[in-house]
């Protein structure tokens, strides 16, 4: 098998990812300049550059939540020297919800090494006066007649799934109203144009912090650090939703394994640098280098996991 879940079946010889004053390592990003995702890769891109003796530069290659920068990744030559850095969304999530994304995961792509988890939430606006989910879904339940929309980053998302399960859930007519990204949809919170949104934790953690939302429960099987007060949706009773999102970076297939080798390596060394965990974790990351072989089994089950709600909520691939 290649791909994705076949790292060993990758040549053992081949070029090295990049030599002292070499060739730059373009790493892709599928989002604009100014987001979660793009600060995530410059700021790991500044420090990898010492680790590989290269320059590291970063290629926004933005729309429809990755998809774009993963067509290009595909069409790259597989020379170590063009790797992608995402999260879930566009490997584990798009191609079950595309029917023809222009591109496959498990047959064009190889995992290189994960280096973070992030969780998902849901957070209400200012003007919503709920405090707790609890009080959330009575204020829904009392003043709304039992209807609200609930802002989601991107059509077809996990956040967009999540509406349909906390409205089932609950008993409520939840509708998702997808934005084009999760900045128009914070600028709506922030407005009060919409009472409640789901998206990642980067995307909330700043407006948490000075008070704008207020995040009232996430997935994953514990709290998170950066918000200990704040409960799983398994503690109120939504079970199913203990794997946690992932960021990664990618290589197309065929990509000689020491050129592989060579970028996890570096990237283990700047994730155990003080300053860049403190970093990572501020934005609402959870730091954990994942080697190749483990994070390719990360994606298969969290894959594996949202094939499964997915399905049983009956979308159809658009």
């Amino acid at each position: 098998m290649q791909g994705l879940f076949a790292a060993g079946l990758l040549a053992a010889g081949g070029v090295a990812l990049a030599q002292p004053g070499g060739t730059p390592i373009r790493l892709l990003v599928g989002f604009p300049a100014g987001g979660g995702t793009d600060a995530i890769a410059r700021m790991l891109g500044e420090k990898l550059k010492d680790q590989l003796g290269a320059p590291v530069l970063v290629d926004n290659r933005a729309g429809a939540g990755g998809q774009i920068a993963a067509q290009v990744l595909k069409s790259s030559p597989a020379d170590g020297n063009t790797l992608f850095l995402t999260h879930d969304h566009t490997i584990s999530i798009l191609p079950q919800v595309v029917k023809n994304p222009g591109f496959d995961p498990q047959h064009d792509f190889v995992p290189v090494a994960g280096f973070a988890t992030f969780a998902n939430a849901l957070a209400v606006s200012g003007g919503t006066p709920a405090k707790t989910m609890n009080e959330y879904v009575n204020w829904v339940r009392t003043q709304r007649g039992g209807k609200d929309t609930i802002g989601v980053p991107a059509p077809a998302s996990i956040p967009e799934f999540l509406v349909k399960l906390i409205g089932t859930k609950y008993k409520l007519d939840l509708q998702a109203a997808p934005y084009r990204g999760s900045a128009p949809m914070m600028a709506d919170m922030l407005g009060n144009q919409i009472s409640a949104g789901i998206g990642s934790i980067p995307d909330f953690i700043e407006n948490q912090k000075a008070g704008k939302i207020r995040v009232v429960a996430v997935i994953g099987a514990k709290r998170q650090a950066v918000l200990p007060q704040v409960p799983t949706f398994e503690e109120l009773g939504l079970s199913g939703l203990e794997d946690l999102p992932y960021y990664g970076v990618f290589a197309p297939v065929g990509t000689p394994q020491p050129a592989i080798d060579r970028f996890g390596n570096a990237l283990a060394k700047v994730l155990a640098m003080p300053d860049v965990k403190e970093r990572l974790t501020a934005m609402g990351l959870t730091v954990g280098f994942m080697p190749q072989g483990q994070f390719a089994g990360a994606v298969r089950s969290y894959t594996q996991t949202w094939a499964q709600i997915i399905k049983s909520s009956g979308f159809q691939p658009q």
